[in-house]
């Protein structure tokens, strides 16, 4: 018989994300096959209301349900529940990936001088701590600055998506002369890299998307599944 190949849930707070995670995933680790989980409510509750343990509770939930389902890893897209996605390790024996964390390890790489960008606030913090924790493993000494993109958020969830990359890029632009990397918080905020990359801004701007699925190249299938 051939070889199982792995599964793997990708979970989301937003409905625009799997049709671009599935087109990474088929790109960056063809040996996975993906199945979709989206819950807008996880991000809602954790803009609206914080970060509850509730919320916390319904995504440990969403990871232990894809490894009964024989799932042989979970990636979480959504930043903002980033930090509920690593308190759930420690409940399951597969592997539960930040997308954010290789773009993380790789701001660190790029330069001392970091700005986070979101479009909303609930994404700074888990954003901003995870960069740090990651410097902190590198032994390198940053400073971490963060910034919203008012009304960005807002464009997006009325339907004007060009409205959404201008303003961020617009803040990317007063950000870059006194930074050396900008880190996109929102796998979402991905579809402005292309014009910033063509535009003014010479210093590099990171996106969790791609980085994100290149991480599911290295999960192998267990040889059970429940």
């Amino acid at each position: 018989m051939p070889a199982a190949r792995p599964r793997v849930c990708v979970l989301h707070t937003v409905t625009a994300l799997p049709a671009l995670f599935e087109q990474l995933v088929r790109e960056l680790a063809p040996n996975v096959d993906t199945y979709h989980v989206v819950d807008e409510s996880l991000l809602n509750d954790t803009v609206a209301l914080g970060p509850l343990p509730r919320t916390a509770a319904r995504l440990s939930s969403y990871v232990i349900g894809a490894q009964t389902a024989g799932a042989d890893a979970v990636l979480v897209t959504c930043s903002s529940v980033g930090p509920f996605a690593e308190a759930a390790r420690p409940l399951v024996d597969i592997p539960v990936l930040r997308v954010d964390e290789p773009m993380a390890s790789q701001a660190v790489q790029r330069g001392p001088r970091i700005a986070v960008l979101a479009t909303l606030d609930s994404t700074l913090r888990p954003t901003a701590d995870l960069v740090r924790r990651r410097a902190a493993r590198a032994g390198t000494d940053v400073t971490v600055t963060t910034t919203t993109c008012p009304g960005a958020y807002q464009a997006r969830t009325s339907g004007d998506p060009d409205r959404h990359d201008e303003l961020i890029a617009a803040e990317a632009l007063r950000l870059a002369a006194d930074h050396d990397v900008l880190v996109l918080a929102q796998a979402s905020m991905a579809t402005v890299v292309d014009r910033l990359s063509a535009g003014r801004i010479t210093v590099p701007v990171l996106s969790s998307p791609r980085g994100g699925a290149a991480q599911l190249a290295g999960v192998t299938a267990r040889e059970e599944r429940a």
